[in-house]
Order: structure tokens, then C-alpha cells, then sequence
């Protein structure tokens, strides 16, 4: 008997429309503060995708101002435009669309990152299943998060901490950097005594905000806090440099920008683990691939992203909750540091530590619209 599914799941399946939105995300309490940005306020970038059924599906990138990574709102917008009219009439299969984006834009994978999140959401809605089994299944529908602090006092961080940690949170990661190394070591001992023998993992991250040399003191000082030293340094280099002088797991963030990248550094042993960015590495089909990589690896990883709303929220919950277990150092998300979300009724929020994955079709939440108002581009 033949089969007829193949020809009704492909039948409307063309991208039909593209519409692009930019919503300001104001911080709570500001200013955000990192090793080499203050963030008081942040531009999010989103993606609706219509296809020619009418089903929609979202997306969204938000980089955390020009200077965290080589990306920035203006970039990001200027990018879709470019891309968005070449997207007309493609198939919404995300290797397809992975594929068209190529061909039509050199890198800027943080662009491209928000219109592969909308196929993955339009493609589960039509098929009525949820990301999270579109990347493989879900192994929990509870995912860990973690919380970061800004850079601060150390006094104020330690209680910060303190409280974290009594909140249920199961991993802490402290910014530091941007400022004299002593303060930085002072504030990791001083956290430590706050959540020593609580089970709390501890990661130290400076943002690329420490010389080589800032790091190993910072690694000789604390010799019995056993901390993740988390982009340390700057460059890819620096990280080869003090890998084997270090007495801490390192690992590696804002300097995984494509699989390549990581397959080296995993493949070297350069790292012990990553912080990964779903918008920094293109998305949620290169996101499945590297958390493939790194099972075959053994490297524990984050799932999260820069900033933004339930969009990337949700996209970050869906592929970490399809991360093995042991493997999975959490979902970090902006919900506590903005006020409200997208969808009222299934936006992400974190409690205990931990962040419930929506269950329904695609990415789950369904924005409402007129909190962006009008488009600055549509195709």
C-alpha cells in the first residue's frame, strides 16, 4: 500500500512570511555588571515565521551589549534583514534552512541562531511534538539552572550566595574580573564559606577579564576551593597557555563560537567542560550537535543563553532537558534579572532552583504579540 504521510507532512510546509521585532528588556535593580560590560538596559531581536499553512513559529536573539561577544543588536537585525527575503519558500526542515542561510550570510550565527529557533518551534507545532523531542527526547522535564551573580563586593556576593544556594539553586557561577585580582580571590573565599559542604557547585568566571597571569594566582590562592574556572582569559591561546600550570577544571565560553571550535578543544583536551550560548553557536541544530560532541567526550556543559526573553528561554530549557544527566551543568536564564515574559500563562520562570520545560508543541510558549508592536522588517 503506498504511503501517503510524506506528502501530507510536506504539504505547506514552505516559509511563507518572515517578520522581524525588536523589544527592549530593561534590568532589574541595574546596573548588570561583568568584567567588561555594564548592562542597564538590553535590545532583543525576534523572528516569526509564517508558513504556508499559517502555522507560526518564534525566535529570538539578545546579545548582552557590543562588547561581551563579536555581536550586538544593530548587527543582529541588519543580519536578518539580509537573510530573511532568501528564506521565502524554503522547506521548514532545519537542516534545509541551515543550509539556505549559508548560502545567503558568512558567519553571524547569533543572527542566524533566532531563525533556526523559530523553524524548530514552527516544525514541532505542525508536527505536534514538542524541541525537546524534535533534538532527541527529554531525559527531565525539571532542568537545573544556575545563578550569576554580577561582579560586586565581596561581602555581598558571599550573601548573595548564601541565599542562592537556600533557594534550591544546585550550581553558583560568580562574575568577577574588570577589577584588581585581590578582590576577585577575596570574593571567592568568602563565597566558599558562605556554601562550603552545601553540595552548591561553583563555577568563578571572569569573562575574559583576567592576564594569564591574574588567573593562575587566582588558581594558586584557592588551591582548596574547588571552583570551575570558567573564559577565564581572553583568547583561545591564553587558555593553551595556562592549561597545564592551572589546579582547576577550566572551562570554556565566549571562546566557543562554532563546532569547530569545540570539536579542537574538546578533541585536544583543552577543556574540561563548556558554558555554551544557544545563540552563539547557530542555534538548535548545531546546539544538538555539540551536546553530542561533548557526550562522546564526557564534558559537562550549560545550555543557556546571553539574554532575552521566554523565546530563548524556552529554547534553552528544551535542548537541556535532553542533556545527560550528570552531564548537564544547567539552563541559565535572564527571567530573574527582567520583569514579566512574553506568554502570561506558560512563561519560563525559575523555582527552586530549577525550571519546569513546557510541554507543549514546539518551544511551548506563545508570545503575545503586541508587546513587540510593529515589525521593522517583514518579507
Amino acid at each position: 500500500m503506498p504511503n501517503s504521510s510524506p506528502s501530507i507532512i510536506r504539504s505547506g510546509t514552505q516559509i511563507a512570511e518572515v517578520h522581524l521585532y525588536s523589544h527592549s528588556l530593561p534590568v532589574k535593580n541595574p546596573p548588570y555588571t561583568m568584567a567588561k560590560a555594564k548592562v542597564w538596559e538590553l535590545e532583543t531581536t525576534l523572528v516569526r515565521l509564517v508558513a504556508e499553512d499559517g502555522t507560526e513559529g518564534w525566535g529570538e536573539t539578545c546579545p548582552v551589549g557590543p562588547t561581551y561577544a563579536e555581536a550586538h543588536a544593530a548587527g543582529a537585525q541588519a543580519a536578518l534583514i539580509a537573510i530573511a527575503p532568501g528564506l521565502i519558500g524554503c522547506e521548514t526542515w532545519p537542516g534545509l534552512v541551515n543550509r539556505r542561510m549559508e548560502q545567503l550570510l558568512n558567519g553571524h550565527n547569533y543572527a542566524k541562531a533566532a531563525v533556526d529557533i523559530a523553524v524548530h518551534d514552527l516544525l514541532g507545532k505542525r508536527l505536534g511534538v514538542s524541541v525537546a523531542e524534535l533534538l532527541g527526547g527529554a531525559v527531565t522535564d525539571r532542568v537545573p539552572s544556575y545563578f550569576a551573580t554580577g561582579v560586586g563586593v565581596p561581602d555581598e556576593i558571599a550573601k548573595v550566595a548564601k541565599e542562592k544556594q537556600g533557594e534550591g539553586y544546585p550550581r553558583l557561577q560568580v562574575k568577577l574580573g574588570g577589577r584588581p585580582v585581590e578582590l576577585d580571590i577575596e570574593t571567592i573565599h568568602k563565597v566558599w564559606e558562605a556554601i562550603s559542604g552545601s553540595g552548591m557547585r561553583l563555577a568563578v568566571d571572569a569573562n575574559r577579564g583576567w592576564t594569564t597571569r591574574d588567573a593562575l594566582r587566582v588558581s594558586r590562592e584557592c588551591p582548596h576551593i574547588p571552583f570551575v574556572m570558567e573564559q577565564p582569559c581572553n583568547t583561545y591561546e591564553d587558555l593553551q597557555k595556562i592549561r597545564p600550570l592551572v589546579n582547576h577544571a577550566i572551562y570554556m565560553d565566549e571562546n566557543g563560537t562554532d563546532l569547530n571550535t569545540v570539536i579542537t578543544a574538546a578533541g585536544t583536551g583543552l577543556v574540561d567542560g563548556f558554558g555554551m550560548k544557544v545563540t552563539r553557536i547557530g542555534g538548535l541544530q548545531k546546539m544538538r550537535a555539540f551536546r553530542d560532541i561533548c557526550e562522546a567526550r564526557n564534558l559537562p556543559h550549560t545550555c543557556d543563553d546571553a539574554w532575552g526573553g521566554d523565546i530563548i528561554a524556552s529554547a534553552c530549557v528544551q535542548i537541556a532537558s535532553t542533556v545527560r544527566s550528570d552531564l548537564n551543568e544547567g539552563a541559565w536564564l535572564a527571567a530573574p534579572y527582567i520583569d514579566g515574559n512574553y506568554d502570561i500563562k506558560n512563561g519560563l520562570r525559575i523555582k527552586g532552583g530549577h525550571i519546569s520545560r513546557p510541554t507543549g508543541p514546539g518551544l511551548g510558549v506563545v508570545p503575545d504579540r503586541s508587546q513587540f508592536g510593529s515589525t521593522f522588517a517583514s518579507f
